[in-house]
């Protein structure tokens, strides 16, 4: 008899289930040990936990891989090595990385500052139209897309993209940080390496710094190739929390999503914001390429405050509940200016043009119950 496909939540609690042994541990054991006995004259793989191949690493791993529908993935020490290792893996001195211009301000850099000094070339273009066609360039060999974007909540549609990725032989690469495979799986669309800041949302506790990388089994080996040399593995403790935040993964992401929009709605109303960006809304102008790619919104919301900066910052002073903090896809309710974050390294003007000016704030709207989040800005806002 033919399996049915496991359901994410059941992907994220069990992996690939088999029955247990009688006294088995129901949770995956923490196996704390930097190395393991090799056996002499044996041609089997080294086990090292520096080698990304420690149980705990590899059990994560396979969850994730069964959750974005992938060959393989592997987990890393931060979000930012695996965007660096995923880059690559695929780059070599002398190529161009054709990049959305929609980037979370540490990625940029890392392009602009780094890549370039590794003799790779980059460019920044907007994958929201069709602008970034013309970027394409002879030694282009790859491109990388974040989507739903940070901090705007722009939602890209992959697939064209990916279309025109395949004829000219482009590696797509796509960071689904703010979606998590529970709202959209961008190899479904196309995408050859998925990336994941696991510090977010795929933990989601606000207690491990983490990333990951999903694709192929090939492009994954490489990887892992790459974390062997830089060194950036993941700590056997910390992918015992990831996989801890996994198993609730698929129930967070629902409240986040109910909650999310019921804030996006209600910031909607609110005198004091301008403006509000959260795909969920019917005027957002990537609403119908959200609807068509992802199977929720989000708890990602970006706001406009009327009263700039000096109004951010009150409302930042007051809040009780909602914290101000970097990072998010946490349980709580995180707060963060751009301007002094994520973005602090562009003028004002440069902000502007990407649509954050000064008094836009991001919500990772958390899973705490929403109209007491909305009551926590209410009163926020409403302060003196």
């Amino acid at each position: 008899m033919k399996r049915q496909p496991l359901g994410p939540s059941t992907c994220a609690i069990h992996g690939s289930p088999e029955r247990l042994s009688d006294g088995a541990p129901i949770t995956t054991p923490i196996v704390q040990s930097s190395t393991f006995i090799n056996p002499v004259g044996g041609a089997d793989e080294v086990l090292y936990t520096r080698y990304g191949n420690n149980p705990n690493q590899l059990e994560v791993a396979k969850r994730l891989a069964a959750l974005e529908g992938a060959e393989a993935a592997i987990f890393v020490g931060s979000g930012m090595a695996a965007t660096a290792l995923a880059h690559l893996t695929v780059l070599r001195p002398g190529d161009h990385l054709l990049a959305s211009k929609w980037l979370y301000g540490g990625t940029q850099d890392l392009f602009t500052d780094e890549f370039e000094r590794l003799g790779i070339s980059v460019s920044l273009a907007d994958v929201l139209t069709d602008e970034w066609r013309r970027h394409i360039r002879k030694n282009t060999r790859a491109v990388f897309i974040e989507t739903p974007t940070n901090p705007l909540v722009r939602v890209v549609n992959i697939e064209p993209i990916a279309a025109l990725c395949r004829e000219k032989g482009l590696v797509l690469l796509v960071d689904t940080t703010f979606a998590t495979p529970i709202n959209m799986r961008a190899l479904e669309f196309g995408a050859d390496l998925v990336i994941h800041s696991a510090t977010k949302y795929i933990n989601g506790h606000s207690d491990v710094i983490g990333g990951a990388v999903a694709g192929s089994a090939e492009v994954i080996e490489e990887v892992r190739r790459l974390l062997k040399l830089w060194g950036p593995a993941l700590d056997p403790h910390a992918a015992w929390l990831v996989e801890r935040g996994m198993k609730t993964l698929a129930v967070r992401m629902a409240r986040h999503n109910a909650n999310g929009m019921a804030f996006a709605e209600w910031a909607v109303e609110h005198p004091q914001i301008s403006a509000v960006s959260h795909p969920g809304l019917e005027d957002h102008p990537d609403h119908d390429v959200a609807g068509a790619t992802m199977d929720g919104f989000g708890g990602m919301v970006g706001i406009h405050l009327k009263g700039g900066a000096k109004a951010a910052e009150q409302m930042l002073q007051h809040l009780r509940i909602a914290s101000h903090a970097p990072s998010l896809g946490g349980v709580e309710t995180l707060v963060s200016e751009p301007r002094v974050t994520s973005h602090a390294r562009l003028s004002a003007t440069e902000r502007q043009a990407l649509g954050i000016p000064d008094g836009f704030v991001r919500v990772s709207v958390g899973i705490e119950d929403v109209q007491d989040i909305i009551s926590d800005f209410d009163q926020a806002l409403a302060a003196r």
